[in-house]
């Protein structure tokens, strides 16, 4: 695939120009975790794995089966999907790691890189710088609107994990930084509006599942931007519409677990049957249960 060479701006420099900005030690520190998302996904995908809760844990290990039996394709959606849901099942069930850039959206970017990595032979010099690009992705959403379910609800969480993957999955593909930065406004335009609504409060419906589909989002506009496809809307623009968004949204959907999926019959018993209190915000906008 040949590569663009195309100049971005020197405060933006695509990171596969510029390997020597980074320390040996921070490449190493990289190389860590790397290998910490590595090892929640091996953890992941274990069949007997269950949460506290009995919600989570299991359905990474059927979905690889699936792939396994070879009645589905074993491509880089459906291995990234299963990937996706082993990260998060780890989290479920209190296992180590990668915040990327949230706990609840742990599964979306290890899953996306490391099954690209497993199918295409990509080394891990490469994926760590692509880790050092995504990281970039996340300070700017950061930035520009927030990271936080609980201010601007999942289209913060997932929705950032879907546009850092996004454009990581574009640096595999030797794509420029603007097609990288394209990529990451594909998917989070993508996932505007989207609110965060765990049942009973707890990181595992429907955010397990979710860190699954959001897999195909990031990887679509990965492909459409490589394709030449471009949003309309830059990428700063949407994240700073992801911040308004955000500030319209109810409480209600924003990590209280008292609307969306969480407020459903099936939500509230199970909330119930858990012996949870409610989420709720308080006068100075701290959330408490009651």
């Amino acid at each position: 695939m040949k590569t663009s060479t195309q100049t971005a701006p020197t405060d933006k420099i695509p990171l596969h120009k510029t390997e020597t900005r980074k320390t040996e030690a921070q490449k190493a520190q990289m190389l860590k975790t790397l290998n910490v998302m590595r090892d929640a996904i091996a953890s992941g995908l274990d069949k007997d794995l269950r949460s506290h809760s009995g919600m989570s844990g299991g359905n990474a290990y059927k979905m690889k089966r699936l792939i396994d039996s070879g009645k589905i394709e074993d491509n880089v959606f459906n291995r990234a999907a299963a990937y996706a849901l082993a990260t998060s099942e780890t989290n479920a069930c209190m296992g180590k790691i990668v915040a990327a850039p949230t706990a609840g959206a742990s599964g979306v970017l290890p899953a996306v890189l490391v099954a690209a990595a497993d199918l295409y032979n990509i080394d891990d010099g490469k994926i760590v710088d692509a880790l050092f690009l995504t990281g970039e992705i996340g300070m700017r959403i950061a930035k520009e609107a927030s990271l936080s379910g609980a201010e601007c609800g999942c289209q913060a969480e997932c929705g950032s994990a879907a546009a850092m993957a996004a454009a990581g999955m574009v640096f595999l593909m030797d794509g420029t930084y603007q097609q990288q930065e394209n990529a990451a406004a594909l998917a989070l335009k993508s996932l505007l509006g989207l609110v965060c609504d765990p049942v009973a409060g707890l990181v595992e419906v429907p955010c397990v599942k979710r860190n699954a589909t959001c897999t195909s989002v990031a990887i679509t506009s990965a492909n459409m931007s490589m394709a030449g496809i471009e949003s309309v809307i830059p990428f700063d623009e949407v994240a700073s519409a992801m911040k308004q968004i955000g500030k319209s949204m109810p409480v209600e959907l924003r990590e209280t677990a008292q609307g969306g999926c969480a407020a459903t019959d099936t939500g509230s018993r199970i909330n119930r049957s858990l012996g949870l209190k409610q989420r709720r915000e308080d006068d100075s906008g701290t959330f408490v249960r009651d």
